[in-house]
């Protein structure tokens, strides 16, 4: 009777062992808006790299047209790795309540000493060559309370220029900002890459200042999950973050640049010869630990506040938990 029971409870290990062993990976929905500058549209194309996938966690990598609409996704649990602006984050933890929401991995950073900073246009020809001179002028912006169309207003403010009452915002893509300056929908836009390597708005264009001119160092996007989720799926997000470290470094040595050229020519139909800035000093600056500057972050969703997005101040350190890509970085070597 002794041996009987002995075997039936080997039985019930091995049957538990068998369940823990063919649980389902996690599904780790991933968002991004512009194809390459976000790491969600290009992580796949390196899954050789990601030891993890398809064990511990699965992911779909999906295309918004802003960060608005994932704030939505995020409030209705069909996100779970959202790259949300800094405007954005202080929109998703004031007006939609999200006070779960955690920041845990950088994107890209702006104005970083030595590395790109976004650039803001007029004609030659319009007679614009100060940022007073945009008085009773139209802006071009892609959206209000955007990380783009904070850094114009808090750029103009400065100046004394308040929407309304001097100039007139005209909000279109981001694609189509050239355009529309160039065909005087608009006296002033926002030119980010790849669009501000437009050769017919360097031809016909200025640069008026840029984004390091208005906000400094800008914590541009950050990756973010609610706590909720990290917390019942840790094991498997640091895992997540194992492979997104060795996958976006990968992109970023210089000795890979010639296939990384090769991706983004094969996902936006655009000749390989023209991603030479791509992760390079040209570009804007991507921590290769993926940590964010915090810092630099308090500061920008503090200009949220002063331009009026949200209503209260918001200590950032407390949205924050970058324990996840702290733990995966000991694994990668």
């Amino acid at each position: 009777m002794r041996f009987l029971k002995l075997a039936l409870a080997g039985v019930c290990a091995l049957g538990l062992a068998g369940t823990a062993n063919s649980a389902e990976p996690v599904k780790i929905r991933m968002s991004w808006v512009a194809p390459v500058s976000n790491w969600a549209s290009i992580v796949l194309e390196k899954k050789d790299l990601a030891k993890h996938l398809g064990k511990s966690y699965t992911i779909e990598s999906t295309r918004y047209q802003g960060t608005p609409q994932m704030i939505t996704a995020i409030a209705n649990n069909e996100l779970e790795v959202s790259n949300l602006a800094y405007s954005s984050l202080a929109i998703a933890i004031e007006n939609a309540g999200l006070s779960d929401i955690r920041v845990i991995a950088d994107e890209f950073q702006d104005g970083v000493p030595g590395y790109y900073s976004t650039q803001y246009y007029v004609r030659k020809d319009s007679g614009i060559n100060k940022v007073e001179d945009l008085k009773g002028k139209v802006i071009g912006t892609n959206g209000g309370g955007s990380a783009i169309d904070v850094a114009i207003r808090a750029m103009l403010k400065k100046h004394g220029l308040e929407e309304k009452r001097d100039y007139t915002m005209l909000e279109g893509p981001l694609p189509a900002m050239p355009a529309m300056l160039l065909e005087k929908k608009a006296d002033f836009i926002p030119a980010v890459l790849p669009f501000s390597f437009n050769p017919k708005l360097k031809e016909e264009g200025k640069v008026l200042f840029e984004q390091r001119e208005a906000l400094g160092v800008t914590q541009m996007i950050v990756w973010t999950a609610r706590k909720s989720f990290i917390d019942k799926n840790r094991a498997a997000m640091i895992d997540f973050m194992e492979d997104m470290l060795r996958i976006t470094r990968w992109y970023q040595d210089p000795k890979n640049h010639e296939e990384v050229a090769k991706i983004a020519s094969n996902l936006t139909k655009v000749p390989p010869e023209r991603f030479g800035w791509l992760f390079t000093k040209q570009d804007t600056f991507r921590d290769p630990n993926l940590i964010p500057n915090v810092e630099a972050l308090q500061r920008n969703v503090d200009v949220t506040y002063d331009l009026g997005f949200v209503k209260k101040k918001i200590d950032i350190k407390n949205y924050v938990d970058l324990s996840l890509v702290q733990e995966a970085a000991k694994r990668v070597k």
